[in-house]
């Protein structure tokens, strides 16, 4: 079964990026006072309350522990799938909240708001999607290492013209492929896949035809505006509406708000079409898991702004590693003059460590972090399958 694409180019074209993300930090995280003390309790003690609490808990404690990590740890590959896995288990416990709370899902105010979150849910699809791409593209620029190690890396002899030359021509090829995709051309804003069934011949699409429910993204498809069509009429829920849903109202604003986080994350971090970071997260302190989501934010946007110039390709470090040490060891490529002193056969050397490392990530790192993705995937049509049966609505929403 192939999950809905919702590519939300129609509706939102009029917003540029940084403007996506302002709205998104105020639709989001602008609440008023009285809200946010309503969102955090209520005030009956029973059963319900207890998983509800303990839900909260368990979100606050997994934001803390991934906001908290050192900085050689933020935005690796293996940061990313802990992030990844969070997220699986809140999506898990929310579904088991739902399941425990048959009677009342069924009941306004609840079932707009679970229906609203299922919505958000289907155009979160498209970031996996794009998402999954990104980590093709990055296998890609590993092709062209390899290309280089085999070259000048794995030769115990003095190294050649001839071998630098090879060496340089795999390192411009992967200098072309990490351009922006919209610049180079590259397949990948062309090819269209996604974690459903293989697709049939018979279901080929134009890139105009961007709304089809069985494709990833189309060639125009942004990542800034999908985020802001997910973030649009998201608020706290008001007291009246928590004590109508016995409470239920705070973990489904929850999910949608670490729903959000993960998204945005994901955008920042790996290959993705029309990324954007302008956005300033103001989420009230009140709340139990504001500080490890303000943290978050700050720590990803210091490490974009360290950054030597606008980085099209993602944050993840490793991403970044490449581009630093492919751009030396080309730097010392063309600067060579043969016969190679020691000195510059020890810097040679050196960049084709770093270049081996960032590899050696790629290599056991990129198939666990598909893997996530695809969980990750599964499970918000999981929950969303389940909730719409509740609902009676399957047949009017598929």
């Amino acid at each position: 079964m192939k999950m809905p694409s919702s590519d939300s180019q129609g509706s939102s074209s009029s917003f540029s990026s940084s403007s996506s993300f302002s709205s998104f930090s105020r639709s989001i995280f602008g609440v008023r006072q009285e809200q946010v003390h309503s969102v955090e309790a209520s005030h009956e003690p029973d059963s319900c309350n207890l998983e509800l609490g303990s839900f909260q808990k368990r979100v606050t404690d997994r934001l803390n522990d991934l906001s908290g990590v050192k900085d050689d740890e933020l935005l690796t590959i293996d940061w990313v799938q802990r992030l990844l896995n969070a997220f699986i288990s809140c999506q898990e416990e929310f579904r088991a909240i739902l399941l425990n709370n048959k009677e009342h899902v069924i009941k306004p105010p609840l079932d707009r708001m679970i229906c609203e979150f299922f919505e958000r849910s289907v155009k979160a699809l498209d970031i996996c999607n794009a998402s999954r791409d990104g980590i093709e593209k990055i296998r890609m620029w590993q092709k062209h290492l390899e290309i280089v190690f085999c070259a000048v890396g794995s030769n115990k002899r003095a190294l050649t013209e001839g071998q630098f030359r090879r060496a340089r021509k795999a390192l411009m090829d992967l200098a072309l492929a990490m351009l922006d995709e919209k610049e180079s051309g590259s397949v990948f804003s062309q090819r269209n896949r996604s974690f459903g069934r293989h697709n049939s011949s018979k279901d080929h699409h134009s890139a105009g035809h961007s709304r089809s429910h069985s494709w990833s993204v189309s060639r125009s498809w942004s990542a800034a505006k999908q985020l802001q069509s997910i973030a649009n009429n998201l608020v706290p829920p008001r007291a009246t509406e928590i004590t109508a849903t016995r409470g239920l109202a705070v973990p489904v604003y929850t999910m949608n708000c670490i729903l959000l986080l993960v998204l945005w994350t994901l955008v920042a971090a790996i290959p993705c079409q029309d990324r954007g970071l302008n956005i300033h997260f103001s989420v009230p302190r009140q709340l139990s898991w504001s500080a490890g989501v303000t943290l978050l934010h700050e720590r990803i946007m210091e490490e974009s702004k360290k950054r030597e110039r606008r980085n099209s390709n993602g944050l993840l470090k490793e991403i970044y590693q490449v581009e630093i040490s492919s751009r030396h060891l080309t730097d010392l490529i063309d600067s060579a003059q043969f016969p190679l002193t020691e000195e510059q056969k020890t810097e040679v050397e050196r960049e084709l460590q770093e270049l081996t490392s960032v590899c050696e990530a790629f290599r056991h790192g990129l198939d666990p972090l598909e893997r996530r993705l695809r969980e990750v995937f599964r499970k918000i049509m999981t929950c969303r399958t389940e909730g719409l049966d509740y609902l009676g609505t399957s047949s009017h929403t598929e």
